[in-house]
């Protein structure tokens, strides 16, 4: 169909030079004018022809004056509606539509066809004249029959101001030859072919001019999730920082790892099943698998205590620390490398990891059942909390972040422990952005780590400082199943204030 269309538009034009006015030419041929439009425009990109805007406008009628086509204008239904020997406004208002009613009468009055006389004792509506012309009627009549040059200027005018009239406009084109003008479209080619080539046809082809401007379409390429995107520019602040990334492939660990190594109690609210996820296949890591010197110390700890603490005082449950269970935090990962890091004689060292956690939690817009720890770890001769304090300034720092507030807190594992907040720029207040402290001894000692060695450490989430650069409101829009793919399209690269 829209062959044919084209095919007989070039033709018209050729023979008659042009075509005058597109929307007459399709009434004639019996065509869709929007379809005729189209085939113009295709013609006037190939430079086939040349078009020329033809503005039209008309008056049409509302749908309020549709109203009056039959019925006649308000102010005359309101004259009729009178009779001889008057009659209430207020009954007047009841007989006719309320707006028929209030706009008709205030009409009428101005026309001087009725008025309110009060010889009788109430007043009443009376016809002032006998007979009418309804010329809103008769205006209207015209307009719908196309009539519109019969209407006076200024009736148009007063009719418009009462919404009862409105002016259409639509366009038509006229049509002429354009400077690649051809009774028939030529299909241009867009590559030279090896079949071109071998017949020679190239030498008469006409050919597309190629747009060394366009952009071209974008090559089809992964996406990288936020969380990896602002994972990346952590690890980078760590490895700037003389740090060296911790084996987290572990997220199934034995109780004792996660909890006991760590001084943390077998009767502590976290190690409830509320809180953790333990596993029922394997349910246990039997504990003849770890170190027996190192158990037996890290039971007398729990019991009695060492190095001036005096323990929790109960009897230390091997059943318990064997049970396995998804690892609450990565300092799990951090216990490890310090046992490691004490047996094979001592050095100074700096962890980090970044890696997925499990908490048994309630899933909120600002919670996850699993989320993403950073942490990260000092180990070395004489580390002070002057030390902890002046090692997360330059990290924050280095994040964007550099003022900080510190509040004293309480870890199982650390002491002194504080809270890291910081005010943020961007969202114009103070927020907590990590937890902190330094392993106490009755953790570290049990491992073999001399005297004089302190750790300091620290740890956040991954999910809320990118929630907070990519305006993120709601952590399930940014980890789970209920990730939307356009987002991780659509998001550009972190960029951390390094």
């Amino acid at each position: 169909m829209a062959a044919d269309l084209e095919s007989g538009l070039l033709q018209s034009i050729d023979e008659a030079g042009s075509i005058q006015d597109t929307g007459a030419y399709a009434e004639s041929h019996s065509v869709d004018h929007m379809a005729l439009v189209g085939v113009m425009k295709s013609l006037l990109a190939a430079e086939l022809i040349l078009v020329e805007d033809i503005d039209h406008s008309r008056l049409a009628l509302t749908e309020e004056a549709r109203l009056y086509l039959e019925a006649g204008s308000p102010e005359a239904q309101v004259f009729n509606a009178i009779p001889e020997s008057g009659i209430s406004l207020a009954d007047l208002k009841v007989k006719l539509d309320g707006t028929v009613g209030d706009v008709g009468f205030k009409q009428a009055m101005q026309q001087r066809w009725v008025a309110i006389s009060k010889e009788g004792g109430a007043p009443l509506v009376m016809r002032k004249v006998p007979t009418i012309q309804d010329a809103v009627q008769t205006a209207l009549v015209a307009v719908d029959r196309g009539q519109d040059t019969e209407v006076a200027a200024a009736t148009v005018a007063a009719l418009k101001k009462r919404k009862l009239l409105t002016t259409e406009a639509w366009k038509t084109y006229r049509l002429t030859k354009g400077i690649k003008f051809a009774r028939q479209r030529v299909k241009e080619a867009t590559d030279l072919t090896a079949d071109m080539l071998a017949k020679g046809t190239w030498r008469d082809a006409p050919f597309k001019a190629y747009n060394f401007d366009a952009l071209g379409l974008a090559p089809p390429s992964g996406h990288l999730h936020p969380l990896l995107k602002v994972r990346t520019a952590f690890r980078k602040i760590f490895v700037s920082m003389g740090f060296e990334e911790m084996p987290t492939n572990n997220y199934v660990e034995s109780s004792f790892w996660n909890f006991d190594a760590l001084f943390q109690p077998q009767q502590h609210p976290a190690r409830d099943a509320h809180d953790t996820f333990f596993l029922t296949c394997p349910a246990t890591t039997p504990c003849s698998s770890l170190p027996q010197d190192y158990l037996e110390r890290v039971r007398e700890t729990h019991q009695t205590g060492g190095w001036g603490s005096t323990g929790y005082g109960y009897a230390w449950q091997e059943a318990e620390a064997e049970k396995n269970l998804l690892r609450t935090h990565t300092t799990a990962v951090s216990s490890r490398m310090l046992y490691r890091l004490a047996q094979n004689g001592f050095r100074p060292a700096k962890y980090f990891s970044i890696d997925r956690v499990f908490r048994n939690e309630a899933v909120d817009r600002t919670h996850l059942a699993e989320f993403h720890q950073i942490e990260g770890v000092v180990a070395g001769v004489g580390l002070t909390l002057g030390d902890l304090i002046g090692t997360l300034t330059e990290f924050f720092a280095r994040l964007g972040l550099p003022t900080l507030r510190f509040k004293p807190a309480y870890n199982p594992y650390t002491e002194p422990s504080m809270e890291i907040f910081s005010y943020s720029e961007q969202l114009g207040k103070w927020i907590e952005v990590g937890n902190s402290g330094m392993f106490r001894p009755e953790m570290l000692r049990p491992m073999g780590l001399p005297e004089d060695v302190n750790v300091i450490a620290w740890g956040l989430s991954l999910e809320r400082p990118t929630m907070i650069l990519y305006g993120i409101d709601n952590i399930r829009d940014l980890f789970g199943h209920k990730v939307a793919l356009s987002m991780v399209k659509r998001n550009p690269l972190c960029r951390l204030g390094l």
